[in-house]
């Protein structure tokens, strides 16, 4: 099991500086999480990920099941080991993608019965199934299956997506059976604070390595979702990391930091890498623009990446307009290292003690410009 530190806290606001120890490193907090779907960050190498300040790997234990499937992936020596990634890795329970890209063919208080969305095939997944496929795959931390909602939902479906959320979390922590993993309970619940309460409490009573609130990012909004996390944080231990899953606008990041969330998650970055757009401080670039075919300068005039270093704003265009992969890879380069940039931002202040006005700053200005 690893170990979670307090290391500063906020005078002002929940926030706090933290560090979290694992099996293949430490990692300070607040972090962000790049997303490694099949084990690797789309168009990324392991070490360029490394170059951008990246501490801890997200992967994704449905696709990972399906293809290349659990067995392959011990036999090449662990995910650890085909990744080529030496810090920690976090594994989703599946979930999440059971109820967002299949169709579903059965679900009730067991588990769910789905169409594979490689080949069709009907793929049967339940708590222990999940934890026992993380077991396996060797993450440093792995999550409880989960029913996640969509937004909006009938209360109807709220309430049986906790009430199953809990029977499930008691199963995984009954079948976990690798020690040095930590395991974290998702809470779930919409926005419905009395359903949060409920499963954050009860999830508390059961017990797990640290806390995530799941079920937020699905279109409810900012401010809903803000208010959901305020409400929701000071329910779970202070003594355990708090993370939000899936969620990655710069403004949430510092909106949910200031309400004590430690870990972050979200594909934003190289998805939108992928597509053309650069986040910068100043506010978001479409590279396809052609007021940047002539342009010389930098993505970002301060940003330390290889991207910014190396190729101008007309170059990065022309690769995209010619379908050049280096286009995207520059890109996705330069977002991940911006959300690093970002979380290093956020940990300095809190060590020195002065975050409360930066951050109410840097949110006002990332909600202005749209991030």
């Amino acid at each position: 099991m690893g170990l979670f530190e307090v290391l500063n806290a906020d005078s002002t606001t929940p926030a706090r500086l933290g560090r979290l120890t694992t099996g293949h490193g430490a990692v300070e907090t607040p972090v962000f999480m790049p997303v490694g779907t099949c084990g690797t960050v789309k168009g990324i190498t392991p070490e360029q990920l490394q170059s951008t300040g990246a501490s801890v790997m997200l992967a994704n234990t449905y696709h990972l099941m399906l293809r290349p499937g659990v067995e392959v992936v011990e036999r090449l020596g662990g995910l650890h080991a085909m990744s080529a990634w030496p810090g920690p890795i976090l594994t989703d329970s599946g979930g999440y993608q059971v109820f967002s890209l299949n169709s579903l063919v059965r679900i009730d208080d067991e588990g769910v019965e789905f169409a594979s969305h490689v080949d069709g095939s009907r793929v049967y997944l339940d708590a222990a199934a999940a934890t026992g496929i993380q077991n396996r795959l060797g993450a440093d931390i792995i999550m409880c299956f989960d029913q996640c909602t969509p937004f909006p939902a009938e209360p109807s479906l709220l309430e049986t997506a906790v009430r199953r959320t809990l029977r499930w979390a008691e199963q995984c922590k009954q079948s976990h059976n690798r020690p040095e993993q930590m395991l974290f309970a998702i809470v779930q619940g919409g926005i419905d604070p009395d359903l949060r309460t409920r499963c954050a409490s009860q999830l508390v009573e059961i017990g797990f390595d640290g806390y995530a609130i799941g079920g937020l990012s699905v279109g409810e909004g900012h401010q809903y979702m803000i208010d959901t996390v305020h409400h929701t944080t000071p329910l779970l231990p202070a003594d355990r990391p708090r993370y939000l899953m899936g969620v990655g606008n710069p403004s949430d990041i510092i909106a949910s930091v200031m309400a004590g969330i430690d870990m972050f998650d979200c594909v934003l970055p190289t998805r939108n890498g992928r597509n053309a757009y650069a986040f910068t401080a100043d506010g978001p670039l479409r590279l396809r623009n052609s007021a940047h075919a002539c342009d010389g300068g930098p993505i970002e005039a301060d940003c330390d990446c290889y991207c910014c270093r190396t190729f101008s704003r007309g170059a990065i265009r022309h690769f995209f307009n010619v379908s050049e992969m280096l286009g995207p890879i520059l890109l996705s380069l330069h977002n991940l290292r911006f959300y690093q940039r970002l979380m290093a931002a956020i940990r300095e202040r809190l060590s020195a003690g002065r975050f409360a006005e930066w951050a109410l700053g840097r949110l006002d200005e990332y909600l202005r410009l749209g991030m």
